[in-house]
């Protein structure tokens, strides 16, 4: 998968490059708007990650820019503007999701394949796992088309877990991908292992094929297992 990061701050580029690089992603760069024209107008890409606020110009004159092509490159916004007026722009203007700075490279990680999934499959988000499928849109899960009830940060962890299937994660990673900023409201890390107990339990009772395995002192690992 090819992806074009038009960023001018260098360290945040480099930093999201290098992330996408070990997730197996093709990355380009552009740091300013002549330059990110000149890429789209060469190339395609599977998804552009597209800063707002550029030397030379606006992120949003290269999506009308993409627009007058009639490119089908998928665009997520990263920018600090975070206004109301700056969303409904983009996402007029072609944008399929907005993510504001700052930003945790895990949840970048998760939207960028939340949205090729649902690009790969013509708008279709859910993910299947076995006899286990994740409804992003509506927060609904079915294991043998019968609804699991989970709690916000179980439905949250989960989500998280089945974006990464078969990856070793650690607690830490989990923590910034559910509470974000907030992470001082998970009081500890024991409180993860608690919600992924929880989790764990109710996936294994509901007779889920998708199993979360703990992995000693490293951390825990989605796999499917199949009869």
């Amino acid at each position: 998968m090819k992806i074009l990061l038009v960023e001018d701050e260098k360290e945040l580029r480099d930093t999201v490059k290098t992330f996408l690089m070990k997730e197996k992603f093709v990355v380009e760069c552009a740091e300013d708007y002549p330059t990110a024209v000149s890429k789209i107008n060469d190339y395609d890409y599977d998804c552009i990650l597209l800063d707002i606020m550029l030397p030379g110009g606006s992120g949003l004159s290269v999506l009308a820019k993409l627009k007058k092509l009639r490119k089908q490159d998928s665009v997520i916004i990263i920018s600090a503007k975070n206004s109301i007026e700056d969303k409904v722009e983009g996402l007029e203007l072609g944008a399929d999701d907005y993510l504001a700075k700052p930003f945790h490279l895990a949840e970048l990680n998760a939207r960028i394949k939340s949205l090729l999934r649902r690009k790969k499959a013509g708008g279709d988000t859910s993910i299947i796992l076995g006899n286990l499928t994740l409804y992003p849109d509506t927060r609904k899960v079915t294991i043998e088309d019968k609804e699991l009830e989970l709690n916000r940060k179980e439905f949250d962890l989960l989500y998280y877990f089945v974006s990464n299937p078969n990856r070793l994660i650690n607690r830490t990673a989990l923590a910034e991908s559910v509470w974000g900023d907030h992470i001082d409201q998970a009081d500890s890390l024991d409180f993860i292992y608690s919600q992924v107990k929880n989790l764990r339990k109710k996936m294994k009772t509901a007779g889920s094929q998708a199993e979360i395995k703990s992995v000693y002192g490293l951390g825990y690992k989605l796999t499917i297992e199949t009869t």
